[in-house]
Formats: C-alpha cells, sequence, structure tokens
C-alpha cells in the first residue's frame, strides 16, 4: 500500500468518477462462458465493455472529464474540446458533449474505419482527417487549438480520464463479490490499465493485475523488464488498432510501480483470442479486447498463473471495421 499512496489519484477520484458517470453510461454485464474456462483452465468473468455505449470503455473517461469541467465551469460558457484518437475515445468524446454540452473537434488519421469516421460525425462532433503519423494528429490537433481556442483532452495521459476508466474495475470487483485473483487488461497508452492498477489494488490490495500487449507494440513489456519508460519510435502494424500507441508519461509511473506483470501476444493469437469469444459468447469483440483473451489462453500465462482459480478480462470494446475483418478472418 505503500506505493499506492504515491500515486496521483486515489479510490476518493474514482467514487467520484461513479457518481458523475452514472445514468450516462452503461454498467455493463459480466459474463462467463464454460468452454471458455475449458480452454483457459480457470474460471473466466468478462467484463464486457464492447456493450459500453460507442462500444467501448473511453466513453466512462470522457464522460467523466466533461461533467467535472462542466462542474467546474460554474455556469461560465463552456469551452470546446479537441482530441486526437484513432476511433473508440474520439467517438466517446463526440456522444460525451453531445450529451453534456460541448463543442467538439475530433482528429483522426485519414485512415481509420469510415465506420469510425461516420459515428463521430452522427455524434454531433466536427471531424478533422490527419495524416496517419503520430506526428501528424499532433500537428493537426495543435492547429485546432491555435485556430479554434479548444481544450486538448488526452485519450489516456489525464487522471481525471483515468480515474472514470477505473469505474470498470470498481464494477468488475463489485459484480463477481470482490473474488477474482487477477484481472487481465489490455494496454495501449495505459489509461484503463492505470485506473485498473489504482481501483484494484485500493479494494483488493492481493489481487493480480496484469497487463495484455501484442508483440508488434510491447513498449509496455520493454519498459516492465527494464523498469524504464521505453516508447516506441513508430506506429506498429498489429490487429489490435486501439492498442498501437505507446504507453504515456502520465500512466507509465503507476503502471511501474504497480502492474504485477505484463504478457505478449502474436497477431495469430490475437485473432485466434478475437474469434474463440466471437464463436463461444457470440460477442462481437474488436482485436484490441482479443488481446486480453490470448494473453489468457497462452501457454506462457498458464505456465505462470495455472493456480489462479477466479480471473477477470476487460473485454474493451467492439469497434471493428467488419470489412477489415475480411483480410484475416
Amino acid at each position: 500500500m505503500a506505493l499506492l499512496m504515491k500515486q496521483p489519484f486515489c479510490l476518493d477520484d474514482i467514487r467520484a468518477a461513479e457518481q458523475r458517470i452514472k445514468g450516462i453510461t452503461n454498467v455493463t454485464p459480466v459474463m462467463t462462458s464454460r468452454r471458455m474456462d475449458a480452454k483457459a483452465g480457470t474460471n473466466l468473468f468478462f467484463k464486457c465493455e464492447l456493450l459500453q455505449r460507442t462500444g467501448s470503455f473511453k466513453f466512462r473517461g470522457a464522460v467523466n472529464f466533461l461533467s467535472k469541467l462542466k462542474e467546474e465551469s460554474k455556469g461560465k460558457t463552456l469551452p470546446c474540446v479537441t482530441t486526437h484518437s484513432s476511433g473508440n475515445f474520439a467517438q466517446g468524446l463526440a456522444l460525451a458533449a453531445q450529451i453534456l454540452g460541448f463543442k467538439a473537434y475530433v482528429v483522426m488519421p485519414d485512415v481509420a474505419p469510415e465506420c469510425k469516421q461516420d459515428a463521430v460525425k452522427e455524434y454531433g462532433a466536427e471531424l478533422v482527417l490527419c495524416q496517419s503519423t503520430e506526428q501528424g494528429r499532433i500537428d493537426a490537433k495543435d492547429a485546432v487549438v491555435k485556430e479554434k481556442g479548444a481544450l486538448y483532452i488526452s485519450t489516456s495521459q489525464d487522471h481525471v480520464i483515468m480515474a472514470g476508466q477505473a469505474t470498470i474495475c470498481t464494477e468488475l470487483l463489485q459484480q463477481t463479490d470482490n473474488k477474482l485473483d487477477a484481472i487481465v487488461v489490455p494496454v495501449g497508452g495505459g489509461g484503463m490499465l492505470a485506473g485498473a492498477l489504482v481501483a484494484a489494488k485500493s479494494l483488493c490490495p492481493g489481487i493480480r493485475v496484469i497487463a495484455a500487449e501484442p508483440e508488434l507494440a510491447n513498449d509496455c513489456y520493454q519498459s516492465f523488464v527494464a523498469k524504464k519508460h521505453i516508447r516506441q519510435s513508430h506506429f506498429p502494424s498489429t490487429v489490435a488498432d486501439g492498442l498501437r500507441i505507446s504507453v504515456g508519461n502520465v500512466a507509465w509511473p503507476i503502471i511501474r510501480d504497480l502492474v504485477d506483470d505484463v504478457i505478449t501476444v502474436t497477431e495469430d493469437e490475437i485473432k485466434e483470442g478475437t474469434r474463440l469469444v466471437w464463436k463461444n459468447m457470440k460477442l462481437c469483440i474488436e482485436p484490441s479486447a482479443g488481446v486480453g483473451v490470448a494473453a489468457i489462453m497462452s501457454e506462457n500465462f498458464k505456465s505462470k498463473y495455472g493456480d489462479l482459480k477466479n480471473v477477470g478480462v476487460i473485454l474493451c470494446g467492439g469497434n471493428y471495421d467488419i470489412d477489415a475483418v475480411k483480410t484475416w478472418i
């Protein structure tokens, strides 16, 4: 618990987030599958964030941030807001802004799936397309901030966003009567993982929180092994498109201090994990969610954690271009 005391947000912040998002976000179900349990060799509890509004967990953080910002504005004119995102936070912020009365400008790479671009526009945000590079996204976001006077909101590198994402974990623990031995969380930028770590370690200090990551985007694993922050030099070409970005500077210290392990999985394992959920649970998760499933099904996980009885798995989203599935299914 000594390490936890150093963290920049705490359980009280997560409880405040629960109240802000209540009635706006969905309390997503926890589902089980005997077939999946048999394949994993343990009891699995799937937190179905693909059934969240906008199809991913990102909506939670966006609602918490904008709700808090609206509280602090105290009746003043609300600022316009912007972000850059490959899709899930783009949709989450767009809908949260529509509900809470903000004008939103959303920067997306020009290769983002058309279904995600369309959703952002349908939610009322103004879409700004950019080059599909990290610098291209930053440059386009900076232009919006300068031209529109917009407030930039990070997809994951903000403690208020993280506290919103952490409500996934508090819900999961409550829904499973705090009986989980471990929780497996996919990691990209690290906001969801950081939130889950603070929530889980606060409520159940003995629980293990294990990150799951594509081998092709394994900066979190490299950082975990080296005990220092290592970022990717480029966007990797992984089927788990939501996990291509590096762990951010704000999330890394929390992950460094609290994560128990990082398991990496191959592209074939990610595809198979995704297929398993589609086939056995009839849930259309995206490959980024399939990363966590792949990690649990891996021999690496089974050899290390075969003694665990109850394991939670966060199915982080279900936004994926159906046409893209044809290239690998």
